[in-house]
């Protein structure tokens, strides 16, 4: 209970090494996490927590690279979650995502932590959450969760943010399988990678007007964006951010508590 409230005291205050090791903690099921959580709660809510998600091989870790960089332009802080899947001979994490994002993890203003899935379905870990609290509490402003590739109903990454980024790109058939999978229903921010390639604009008009499809519909709410990037080019960003940015404000006008109770109930 010494070493948990110790941890708990320098975490909130900003030590590093305290938040990797309550990280750990999370990771490795470890009892003395639970007391840290249990002061962490009333330190959560500050950082805003986005997920991106979407299949293997869209560049969601390009995209995310390029999210972190434009934060830090903007003096802001960031944290991420990276998830990779589990190694089949250590059961660790591939650290594939770690090593794209491997220019920041110098920089003090951004704290990356590579999470293997550890038998999770649902393109998140066990601990993610654990871990998103903790740089929360920790005081990092931007927190950014980057799932592994996900299929059709693999979105448990929906309870952990407070904006969930769908990443697609042109020529994996992904057109459709927006059409028939939930994508529409847990996408705030639709984008369309890699624009430069052939069939990125066949994609955005496809995703646009399953979008307006649904927007007839008899519901009340968020009108998913669509945006295109090409984010190893460093083309587009700026959209990206500002659709994000709009998610945002739409949520701090009056929705945000109830939005994040009715997901993290979900």
């Amino acid at each position: 209970m010494r070493e948990s409230s110790e941890i708990l005291e320098r975490l909130v205050a900003g030590d590093r090494a305290a938040l990797a090791r309550a990280i750990t903690w999370a990771e490795s099921g470890d009892a003395r996490f639970r007391d840290v959580l249990s002061g962490v709660n009333e330190h959560v809510g500050r950082g805003w927590r986005v997920g991106v998600t979407g299949p293997p091989g869209a560049g969601k870790s390009t995209l995310t690279n390029e999210l972190i960089n434009a934060h830090r332009d903007a003096g802001r802080t960031v944290g991420v979650v990276a998830v990779d899947p589990s190694s089949p001979f250590t059961g660790g994490a591939l650290l594939g995502d770690r090593i794209r994002m491997d220019g920041r993890t110098s920089d003090e203003g951004v704290f990356i932590r590579s999470m293997a899935t550890r038998g999770g379905h649902g393109g998140i870990a066990r601990a993610t959450v654990d871990a998103v609290d903790a740089m929360d509490a920790f005081g990092l402003d931007e927190l950014l969760i980057e799932t592994v590739g996900v299929g059709q109903a693999e979105y448990d990454v929906v309870g952990a943010a407070d904006t969930v980024l769908v990443v697609l790109c042109p020529g994996a058939g992904d057109g459709v399988q927006a059409l028939k999978s939930g994508i529409l229903e847990v996408a705030d921010v639709l984008c369309v990678n890699k624009a430069d390639l052939t069939g990125a604009d066949r994609l955005v008009s496809d995703l646009e007007e399953a979008v307006e499809l649904r927007a007839h519909e008899p519901h009340e709410g968020w009108v998913t964006p669509v945006v295109s990037c090409s984010a190893g080019k460093s083309e587009g960003v700026d959209g990206v951010l500002a659709a994000l940015a709009s998610h945002r404000e739409w949520l701090e006008d009056g929705r945000l508590e109830e939005h994040r109770k009715t997901r993290r109930l979900a």
